[in-house]
């Protein structure tokens, strides 16, 4: 499709031999046309064995209505399975915005996206998902239900042909029968109060640990989108909130919370005023919005009478009324197949006194707010089961620490530099003579400026971070680790105000994507200009 020729260059670096570069010589500036969008993430590695694909979505997003159908799984490839992956498969052209798209299977939230502004030409592009711990739902016929909101007019032409398709692959030999829950739950009832979303669950009897999941994202293009560039309403600036920048999403079990967590700090691909970014690498998390998982294993002895519960998750600094967040929630439960019912209490809950202190200064010239902010929660339950008593332990602690600053009242410059810190640690007593630990750090950086010229030209220079280190032991025993490390940087410029033709862009994006731990290496970097990829480069695998 791209009109830029490109050969391939044998490359080599002190970690050894690397798969080959590209290089090419990109235009002086952005055309209509440009590379099809891509990652640097792994893809999913899938087992040898046999498989069976299924189309579940195959629809052209060109408004408001959902697409509606009924998946079955495939016969010639019954459960249980190793793996089940998930490929959406986009194309479009023309004029358009970045859309918000979120796929349901059984009223199950399983995945969730944003889309790629497209070329004139046209473009298509490509995610993958493991959804392997959603294989007890997809065991058996369940309706589908996906919306990727779109507009389309004679200024926004571009209609989102989109397919999905799960990919089944059986367990043989020693690729074994995946370990996941024995339950995918939704809520009942689902509404939303204020802010909050509400919900009652049921849980099997015989529950003994459980897990919730929620896809939070602010989005829709006002201030919520933006949510880390709000400040207290008592200071001058377009996007207010009461008390300024600070988001916790927080999860709440029949009244008492359950969980808190640091949302993830979204960059669509309009995002930063700057779409010349994002046109062929996205910002991490874009094309595959993870969920924040929350253990409530400390609080199942409470549930299992076999009544419904009430569940809510809020994000706390929204002001009262306004639009933007998506709380899309479900629980996983694990089942002790050896008895009738699971027993139980809660030991211990303690939720910290929230921190969030903003403070504003006019520092030379530049208006500036600083923002730090922080919770913690530590909640312990008991549990009598098959094999005996168990006491899970969850302590949680996040923080925010953040500097916006922008220049008068046309907000120019403005920037911003951020961090997010979220750690959770899980630990089992009662499995065994020594506790198991899970312990998870995750933190999101984020540093970003934009700047427009009395010639109207915009430049946007942003540094995304977005790292984990996750590690779970036995007692002295390590039993598992991984280290992610997902950077993007990028600088783009345009003439803002004008035609297409007469825009002048240029820009260039580099993201590099490291997952070491479990015997796994795995080092790529990509590298884009004026919307071509200059460099592709993997340093182990």
């Amino acid at each position: 499709m791209n009109r830029l020729s490109a050969v391939f260059a044998a490359a080599s670096l002190a970690l050894g031999a690397v798969t080959p570069a590209w290089a090419a010589e990109p235009p002086p500036e952005f055309g209509t046309d440009w590379d099809d969008p891509r990652t640097a993430a792994p893809a999913v590695e899938k087992p040898p064995t046999a498989s069976c694909t299924v189309k579940i979505v195959d629809e052209k997003f060109d408004d408001f209505t959902p697409y509606t159908g009924t998946f079955t799984p495939p016969a010639e490839c019954p459960g249980p399975w190793n793996k089940v992956v998930l490929r959406m498969e986009g194309k479009v052209q023309g004029v358009q915005y970045d859309r918000l798209g979120h796929l349901e299977v059984g009223g199950v939230t399983i995945f969730k996206t944003s889309t790629p502004e497209p070329s004139r030409e046209g473009i298509a592009w490509s995610v993958e998902k493991d959804v392997t711990a959603y294989a007890p739902l997809l065991a058996r016929p369940q309706p589908v239900w996906m919306l990727i909101g779109n507009v389309v007019n004679d200024t926004y032409t571009g209609v989102l042909d989109v397919q999905v398709y799960l990919t089944f692959y059986r367990a043989q030999g020693k690729y074994k029968p995946a370990d996941t829950a024995d339950d995918v739950i939704p809520l009942t009832n689902p509404r939303r109060e204020g802010t909050a979303l509400l919900g009652e669950v049921t849980v099997p009897q015989n529950t003994e640990r459980l897990i919730a999941e929620v896809y939070a994202t602010g989005s829709g293009g006002g201030c919520e989108e933006f949510w880390y560039f709000t400040v207290p309403t008592i200071v001058p600036y377009s996007c207010p909130a009461d008390t300024g920048p600070y988001r916790e999403v927080q999860i709440e079990v029949d009244g008492k919370v359950a969980g808190v967590a640091m949302p993830f700090p979204h960059v669509y691909t309009g995002g930063w005023a700057n779409p010349f970014l994002w046109y062929v690498l996205p910002a991490p998390r874009a094309f595959d919005i993870r969920p924040i998982r929350y253990d409530l294993t400390p609080f199942v002895g409470l549930l299992t009478d076999g009544k419904p519960h009430q569940l809510k998750v809020n994000v706390l600094g929204v002001p009262e009324g306004r639009p933007g967040w998506e709380l899309p929630t479900q629980v996983l439960a694990w089942r002790d197949s050896r008895v009738s019912r699971v027993t139980g209490g809660l030991i211990e809950h303690r939720l910290g006194t929230l921190t969030n202190d903003s403070t504003y200064a006019l520092v030379d010239g530049w208006n500036q707010v600083d923002t730090q902010g922080g919770h913690q929660l530590r909640v312990s339950g008991y549990l009598r089961t098959s094999r005996g008593w168990v006491v899970t332990s969850v302590e949680q602690s996040v923080s925010n620490s953040s500097m916006h600053r922008w220049v008068g009242e046309q907000e120019n410059p403005d920037g911003i530099t951020a961090t997010w810190s979220d750690t959770s640690t899980v630990t089992e007593i009662g499995r065994g003579l020594f506790p198991t630990v899970s312990r998870s750090d995750k933190r999101y950086t984020l540093d970003g400026l934009i700047s427009v010229t009395p010639e109207n030209r915009l430049t946007t220079t942003i540094t995304l971070h977005d790292e984990a280190d996750e590690r779970t032991t036995h007692g002295l025993l390590t039993l598992s680790h991984r280290e992610l490390s997902d950077l993007y940087t990028g600088e783009a410029a345009y003439n803002s105000g004008v035609p297409r033709p007469q825009r002048n862009a240029v820009g260039t994006s580099t993201q590099r994507y490291r997952l070491t731990g479990d015997r796994t290496c795995y080092d790529r970097s990509i590298t884009t200009q004026n919307g071509f990829v200059t460099e592709d480069v993997q340093r182990c695998h």
